[in-house]
């Protein structure tokens, strides 16, 4: 018989499904090095993984889920590496702190024209997940790794719907995180393609209880409060700014060094550093308003590191001015 704590994950995978289809519409520390990189492993291997509760009790799932947006520019304007290429800059989407996110508001009305259909798709969401837990064996060896053990795994779609079905088989007696009769989650890479390919990783067959050492560095360093990575809730100026920065990207502008610099920098260009491959794997770059930088890692794509924060240029603006610019450039729209 399951154990209660896999039957109370079940029941939320149920709900979740439930309201997936029922719905037709479309559906942080960073810069350290305690994200493990499983995507870096040789092709045709394998990593064990040993994933570990959340430290908040009131998270059904081992993990949490980040939704991100990616706002291309016609290059930037200012700053210490102007550039007429395109650059891209990632921001928070906010409606994963439950509160309404102007560039998801603002795009929902394109989905029923079928001309503007590819500009919303876009600047719609995407979505990663954040798991902590241990590396098991890893085909390779890492060259700086963390003094605490307990990594951060962050997971594209594709692979938490292998992680999710394994959850829902019942001959899954007790929860994975167990610490005794828990089991670990092999990540396997293969090609397809020209994209890192995971459809073959699966649950191990047989429960393994945690070593004395993944004890040890429990107590020692205690679990991880996922939320945290999300970054904290941007405030009234912080979704003003977001919105400001949509629309200049949908007008064709460059990035507004001035404006934005002090809280985000871009990708690419001359900006920050980035290529096709790992477009979907960069989060934000520095830390919005009130928010943390987030983890820059997804399923198995090649990714580049968030830089530091640039510092603020002189006679940068601050969010009155930008609510000001905001406004003037809606009247001038409608007007």
């Amino acid at each position: 018989m399951a154990d209660a704590k896999l039957e109370r994950l079940r029941a939320a995978l149920r709900e979740q499904a439930e309201k997936k289809n029922g719905n037709n519409k479309p559906t942080f520390s960073g810069g350290d090095n305690a994200s493990y990189p499983f995507w870096d492993i040789p092709e045709n291997s394998s990593v064990t993984l040993r994933f570990v509760p959340d430290a908040d009790d009131d998270n059904p799932w081992f993990w949490v889920e980040r939704q991100t947006i990616r706002l291309p520019f016609a290059g930037i304007e200012g700053g210490d590496y102007p550039t007429d290429k395109q650059v891209t800059v990632t921001v928070p989407c906010v409606d994963m702190f439950g509160d309404t996110c102007p560039i998801i508001a603002a795009t929902r009305p394109w989905w029923k024209d079928d001309a503007k259909k590819d500009e919303a798709r876009k600047y719609y969401k995407k979505r990663s997940y954040i798991a902590s837990g241990f590396v098991v064996a890893s085909p390779f060896e890492e060259q700086n790794p963390p003094e605490n053990p307990i990594r951060r795994f962050v997971l594209g779609s594709s692979l938490l719907e292998k992680i999710k079905a394994g959850l829902a088989d019942p001959d899954m007696e007790n929860h994975p995180t167990d610490y005794l009769n828990g089991c670990d989650f092999r990540v396997r890479k293969t090609k397809k393609q020209d994209y890192n390919n995971y459809d073959t990783s699966e649950w191990a067959r047989r429960a393994r209880g945690l070593t004395e050492a993944e004890h040890i560095a429990i107590k020692q360093f205690g679990l991880y409060d996922l939320k945290t990575f999300l970054g904290s809730r941007p405030d009234a100026d912080g979704i003003a700014m977001i919105k400001a920065m949509f629309e200049a990207s949908v007008a064709g502008e460059p990035f507004d060094h001035a404006s934005f610099g002090k809280h985000y920098r871009p990708f690419g260009g001359g900006g920050g550093r980035a290529n096709s491959d790992a477009a979907d794997a960069i989060d934000s770059a520095v830390t919005p308003p009130t928010a943390r930088a987030a983890a820059p890692v997804v399923d198995g794509a090649e990714t580049v590191s968030a830089p530091a924060a640039a510092p603020a240029a002189a006679g940068s603006s601050g969010p009155q001015d930008l609510l000001a610019k905001l406004r003037a450039r809606t009247s001038a729209t409608r007007s």
